[in-house]
């Protein structure tokens, strides 16, 4: 990411201070995009979920064709060894990656086999939003894809450009970020992640569909949810259903619940069920210490 502070990458079987280089000019994955990765969090001695980030970076690599090198136990080793280098305090991004070393003579596949790909993981300091802060939604054009036109059952580096051109034509118009259509028009996610909303006591979100990932912390969030009684609904939902909401919701890794104060002209508080996923959230988590 090389946007935070204190990184630590590990690459070739040892630990590099700094944005330590990985990738050759010819590696597939440099000039062809076979690149993929995960995302954890590292908070106050809590690392939620940090197992099934590690296991998902394989899953991953597999869809992309890339042969993983590392077992799910071994990704998640080396994110202990390099937490134990941060204090405990520390908000840190955990972030492992595959990518392709080599291409076969025609060069657009990636080589199938463990020789020919690499793998890091990169740590570094990455501060959460401000509790309090309500993120802006904006309308966007453009879509998320599917799964017979891209590998939406990735994690994928391929596939953020799409995100990036989201974020841009928001940006350009005031709006930290994007709600997103999928290929039938209705909602599918944000550009950056997964998508809650609340209406009349009950959480609804878009229910997966083959167009976007359904994370790792948007399954914790139902979970949790509906083991305090709440009821979670998976279903369609439309950007109509959204502009009548009382409560909307971002949920993902980077800062697991976001409240949402407006979407285009329509605003909103941050709710009490908003306020309740993320306290349900940290206290489960709690339990999860590194």
């Amino acid at each position: 990411m090389a946007t935070g502070r204190n990184i630590r990458t590990y690459v070739d079987g040892a630990w590099h201070s700094g944005d330590a280089a990985i990738m050759r000019a010819a590696d597939h994955g440099a000039w062809l995009g076979s690149t993929v990765f995960d995302g954890a969090r590292f908070i106050d001695g809590m690392a939620p979920d940090l197992d099934r980030h590690c296991a998902r970076t394989n899953r991953s690599a597999k869809a992309l064709m890339i042969e993983p090198t590392k077992t799910d136990a071994e990704i998640l080793e080396i994110a202990r060894e390099g937490l134990a280098m941060f204090p405990r305090s520390a908000p840190v991004y955990v972030r492992p990656m595959y990518w392709s070393l080599n291409s076969e003579p025609s060069a657009i596949m990636p080589k199938i086999g463990a020789e020919h790909t690499g793998f890091a993981l990169c740590l570094e300091e990455f501060p959460m939003l401000p509790e309090e802060h309500l993120v802006s939604l904006g309308r966007t054009s453009f879509r998320r894809p599917v799964l017979d036109d891209n590998v939406v059952n990735a994690k994928a580096g391929c596939l953020y450009a799409n995100n990036a051109r989201m974020l841009r034509e928001v940006g350009l118009r005031g709006f930290e970020n994007a709600l997103v259509a999928d290929a039938m028009g209705n909602v599918a996610e944000t550009a950056t992640s997964n998508v809650f909303m609340v209406r009349d006591g009950v959480v609804f979100t878009p229910i997966p569909n083959g167009t976007f990932l359904a994370g790792i912390t948007r399954a914790r969030h139902i979970e949790n949810l509906r083991a305090d009684g709440i009821e979670v609904v998976e279903t369609v939902l439309t950007f109509s259903d959204f502009e009548a909401a009382d409560e909307i919701f971002l949920t993902g890794n980077l800062n697991k619940v976001t409240p949402v104060g407006r979407f285009e002209d329509r605003t909103y508080e941050f709710g009490p069920l908003t306020r309740r996923a993320r306290q349900i959230y940290w206290d489960w988590a709690a339990g999860q210490a590194v």
